[in-house]
């Protein structure tokens, strides 16, 4: 991390009071942030981390922590809003972009199906991005979880993190003539209109679709 993204993110990260004590840290916080992202950028096991690091047990108890506590949520809310405003947007989007992606995976668990549409047997990761393609939200489920039932675990309490929101742009895979219950839901629970982009028929291959990639 450099020293101009450590003065950003440094701010932002919790700190124990003075008055309740204990031991001083042996290692800077800064060691710690840039173990968990070695971490997270490379992919290893954390007892894999180089010595020239923080302990992986010292930057996993941390790493731990702040996901429990919400800090990394709230980190990324508040950058999030920053990149907005530097675009001359509101911190607060009003419309965003809801897709899935099914992805293989070797491990087991409930957590793991068969997507027969894309032919893929593992997990599905379905997010949800405002229109500068900032991530909003991202819920994980079994591939065998169809597009609907995912969106619904996603969007479910949506407005009470952004009040702004109202708009929600999907694909086809989300409303069909068969079952519109998602676009009902959505509009009764959350308040949020779903739309759906639709694919041009006469082209063929991929093509990138304006609200909707």
């Amino acid at each position: 991390m450099t020293d101009a993204q450590w003065a950003v993110i440094e701010p932002l990260l919790p700190r124990t009071h003075p008055r309740l004590g204990g031991r001083p840290p042996v290692h800077s916080r800064r060691l710690v942030v840039d173990t968990i992202s070695y971490v997270l950028a490379s992919g290893c096991a954390w007892r894999l981390v180089p010595r020239d690091l923080a302990p992986w047990a010292t930057a996993y108890r941390v790493f731990a922590a702040w996901t429990a506590d919400g800090t990394w949520q709230r980190v990324h809310d508040v950058l999030r809003g920053r990149v907005r405003e530097r675009g001359g947007r509101c911190p607060q989007p009003s419309a965003a972009v809801l897709d899935s992606q099914s992805v293989k995976t070797c491990e087991g668990g409930e957590r793991v199906g068969y997507d027969a549409g894309k032919r893929v047997r593992g997990r599905k990761r379905h997010v949800l991005v405002d229109t500068l393609g900032l991530v909003l939200g991202v819920a994980v489920s079994s591939a065998s979880v169809q597009d609907r039932p995912g969106a619904r675990r996603l969007l479910a309490g949506i407005r009470a993190r952004f009040p702004r929101l109202g708009l929600v742009w999907v694909d086809g895979g989300y409303v069909n003539s068969k079952d519109a219950t998602l676009v009902d839901w959505a509009r009764r629970q959350e308040n949020v209109e779903i739309v759906a982009v639709p694919r041009n028929a006469d082209v063929a291959g991929f093509r990138v679709l304006p609200r909707r990639w």
